[in-house]
């Protein structure tokens, strides 16, 4: 007899969102790996079941093998694993006794009958070498319609994923898109059938992957455009089935051009989602950059005998050009918001830099609505710099063993996803008492706490030693000193943190200062009489830690110093930059030593040494707006946010008279400027955000980890229901996707490092605030962009302040909730 264990803590159909849809009782499962040196076939579990179940999210479904153990032998291991498994039994047994897999169309799940009779379940392993497959042996016992019952079930959860609708919409030819014809045969899962002699190419870890042999789409049937599927002589043992076609989207007529700016050959690669490669398309494609209007440009590609792709030019199409692959990647969204991304590699670099500068100077075009020709080449070579993958010339190769680190704080294979369904009972509930979100976060430097602002309320959480939050107290009504209620619109602490410094969205002449002490508002300051303020900042970076009562200020077209000790408006005269011209200033910020940086809605940065004088550098525009500015405690390092990228820019000087000084201090020379590096998401995982939401890129106010005599390791962003982590020495050495990723169910609002640390990471959603440490971000996977909800919730931690009911595998404890009226 054989007995699931735990199995008192597995509720299937019982309404909390973990229903199982089929099961197949009895099986073996196995790893196989036909090309690698590890070792042909592994048997994981000698006893299993496998079964379809349904999670708390909409549409999405997971494959879960489980172990099955002989009555008594599950309590044996218990004993013999003694006091570890005290630290989190349930943790330590779904690692061993549980293998979960997100139902997608990228596992090419596919099921064969043996000659034997035996039936076999086969998945790609995401997580691992080329060819290597999970083997699920069923036990002669099983009946042939329940694993054909198994199979058509797999086929609706995946068509539900895909599409977010109902399978009982799906017709039979929709179906048979998630049968895999292209795969080679299930290899045998025995290691006596292991091949005499095996042999592989191992790549470099950063090759980009381009065509390979298990790549779904052919590349004869790829350059011929959608065909009806055919049916082929399987292998012996492999059922026939019809093949798979993937089909990029068809492409337009052009517009007619009033100039062309480059047009270059090239090979055609699109990304091809279940594979997670570029695909060659065509061998020699034409790539045409145009303008078409008053500042409006296009990009076409074609053959002679076909129109492939035409977009309209602009930021979104988040281009990145890869010289050491001679390789132009980017996006290309449909007007059903459909995602996708295409790759044109050149036959040389001289070709390449032709169609580098022709798309970029009509990017530029477009965003500044001003000629390229105009601005000087040193400013050219700066925005063409900006979209390259770029080495700092004084950074050090990285350690290999920081590689392993980084390996260890996150796992990008597929993990079990499992939860204690008896905490159920102690989940606390609340219903929404407001119809106000989270939208802002302060977070404090001198003491352990965190301030959010929800509508006109302010959330106070403090710091607790094991790096969680912990609800302190509700500053329930935010008003002026005359009684009129608002909500903040910006924050800044100020003061030891005593103070926190307001903006009201409908009155930006006048700024408020709310004593925490008290919980109220005590000051209103007005400004000055015909000079708004924009944003604000502290007097320098650690400023809020001390006593000093000035801080910083900004208007469209200037800069100035803000003093609440001076009576009447508090701007004081002697300390205002007034430029004539409108510069658009958007953001603002300081290093430890007060130098101060200035950026603009055009683009540009504006570096100072001090208030009342001209910027010692000016920084060229790419075009977009500046949404977000911070600078490094020593002013190394200047970040810029963007909609759909971030700028770094390396504000020392190398090489000439000022050499080793920063911009602020002293101007670069006339012939040089600051390197800039731009991050932004790979074209690939844009296109996989965006299918996953439905949303395009937009981040949050990037920001680095800081903390008094400590370095800036780590950049902190967030876009739609996703945080992402840029590894700052990852970023400056060139390492391929040098970030890292954590998704949520709700849109993050706010979020910011813990002061003193990037290990931990406060992020406020619309109804909740959480720390999050930084080992549960990962990298970028289909997995983990599809988001592991079940597992973070069961791992995380969180405080609930208000909002709709969370399905039970999201809701938190009793202990992780914030019991407040906020």
């Amino acid at each position: 007899m054989f007995v699931l264990r735990g199995a008192a803590k597995l509720l299937f159909g019982s309404g909390n969102g973990q229903e199982t849809l089929v099961e197949l009782p009895q099986g073996q499962l196995y790893l196989v790996r036909p090309l690698s040196p590890k070792g042909y076939s592994e048997l994981l579990f000698k006893d299993a079941s496998a079964r379809i179940r349904r999670t708390a999210q909409d549409f999405q479904y997971q494959l879960v093998v489980q172990r099955v153990y002989e009555e008594g032998e599950a309590e044996l291991l218990a004993e013999e694993e003694g006091e570890e498994a005290d630290i989190d039994a349930d943790i330590l047994a779904a690692e061993r006794d549980e293998k979960t897999f997100l139902l997608d169309e990228a596992l090419h799940f596919r099921v064969e009958q043996r000659e034997n009779g035996d039936h076999i379940l086969a998945w790609r392993d995401l997580s691992g070498d080329v060819g290597d497959v999970y083997e699920f042996v069923c036990d002669t016992t099983v009946a042939s319609s329940l694993v054909d019952q198994f199979e058509l079930s797999a086929k609706q959860c995946q068509y539900e994923r895909k599409y977010r609708k109902p399978h009982t919409l799906a017709t039979e030819d929709d179906l048979q898109q998630f049968e895999f014809f292209d795969e080679p045969p299930i290899p045998q899962a025995s290691p006596i059938h292991s091949p005499a002699l095996l042999t592989r190419s191992i790549d470099s870890i950063d090759a980009m992957p381009l065509h390979s042999a298990n790549t779904s789409v052919k590349r004869e049937k790829a350059a011929a455009g959608p065909s009806t599927p055919a049916k082929s002589t399987p292998a012996k043992s492999t059922p026939v089935k019809k093949e798979r076609n993937y089909s990029p989207p068809k492409a337009t007529v052009p517009p007619e051009a009033r100039d062309v700016m480059a047009a270059e050959k090239g090979e055609l690669h699109f990304y091809d989602f279940p594979s997670g490669a570029f695909v060659l398309q065509a061998d020699s494609v034409t790539a045409t950059v145009s303008e078409i209007g008053n500042w409006k440009y296009w990009l076409q590609v074609s053959t002679p005998d076909r129109e492939w792709l035409g977009i309209p030019i602009s930021s979104e199409i988040n281009p990145v050009f890869n010289p050491e692959y001679l390789s132009f990647i980017f996006n290309q969204f449909t007007e059903d918001g459909s995602a996708y991304s295409w790759l044109i590699r050149f036959k040389d670099q001289k070709t390449l830099d032709r169609f580098q500068e022709g798309l970029t100077s009509a990017l530029w075009e477009q965003q500044n609505e001003m000629k390229w020709a105009k601005i000087k080449e040193t400013e050219q070579n700066y925005v063409l710099d900006a979209f390259n993958d770029l080495v700092l010339e004084d950074q050090q190769p990285e350690e290999e063993e920081e590689e392993e680190e980084y390996e260890d704080a996150e796992d990008g294979g597929p993990q079990s996803e499992h939860y204690d369904t008896d905490e159920e009972d102690d989940d606390v509930e609340y219903k929404p008492k407001d119809t106000d979100t989270n939208k802002s976060i302060a977070v404090g430097y001198k003491h352990d706490r965190s301030f959010v602002v929800r509508g006109s309320k302010i959330g106070v959480f403090k710091h607790t030693p094991s790096n969680h939050l912990e609800f302190s107290t509700n500053i329930s009504k935010v008003e002026t000193p005359k009684g009129e209620l608002f909500s903040p619109t910006k924050v800044m602490l100020h003061n030891e943190d005593r103070n926190l410094v307001l903006q009201k969205d409908n009155d930006p002449n006048k700024l408020y200062r709310m004593d925490l002490e008290y919980g109220k508002v005590v000051d209103e300051w007005k400004v000055h009489d015909d000079i708004p303020v924009v944003t604000f900042a502290p007097e320098n970076k650690f400023a809020q830690m001390t006593h000093e009562p000035t801080f910083l200020g900004i208007s469209k077209n200037a800069l100035y110093r803000i003093d609440p000790r001076v009576s009447g408006t508090k701007l004081v005269d002697s300390q205002l930059k007034q430029y004539a011209s409108k510069n658009d200033f958007s953001a603002l910020a300081t290093t430890e030593k007060g130098y101060i940086a200035v950026a603009s809605n055009k683009g540009d940065i504006r570096l100072f040494d001090r208030l009342g004088i001209n910027a010692k550098t000016h920084i060229p525009a790419l075009g977009e707006p500046i949404l977000g500015l911070d600078v490094s405690a020593d002013g190394r390092w200047v970040l810029a946010t963007c909609r759909n990228y971030l700028l770094l820019v390396d504000a020392l000087q190398h090489g000439g008279k000022n050499d080793g000084k920063l911009g602020f201090e002293k101007s670069f020379a006339a012939d040089s400027k600051p390197q800039p590096r731009r991050l932004a998401l790979t074209p690939e995982h844009v296109a996989q955000f965006t299918h996953e939401t439905g949303k395009p890129v937009n981040f949050t106010p990037a920001k680095f980890n800081t903390g008094t005599g400590i370095s800036e390791t780590s950049i902190i962003t967030a876009t739609g229901p996703y945080i992402i982590e840029w590894n700052l020495k990852k970023v400056l050495t060139g390492r391929k996707t040098p970030y890292l990723i954590k998704r949520y169910t709700d849109d993050v609002k706010a979020d910011d490092f813990k002061f003193g640390t990037d290990k931990n990471v406060i992020v406020a959603l619309p109804h909740e605030v959480n720390m999050v440490d930084h080992t549960r971000l990962k990298k970028p996977t289909r997995e983990s962009i599809a988001g592991d909800f079940l597992a973070a919730a069961r791992r995380g931690s969180g405080n609930r302040v208000g909002g709709p009911r969370t399905p039970a595998a999201q809701r938190l404890r009793r202990e992780d909730i914030v019991d407040s009226p906020y």
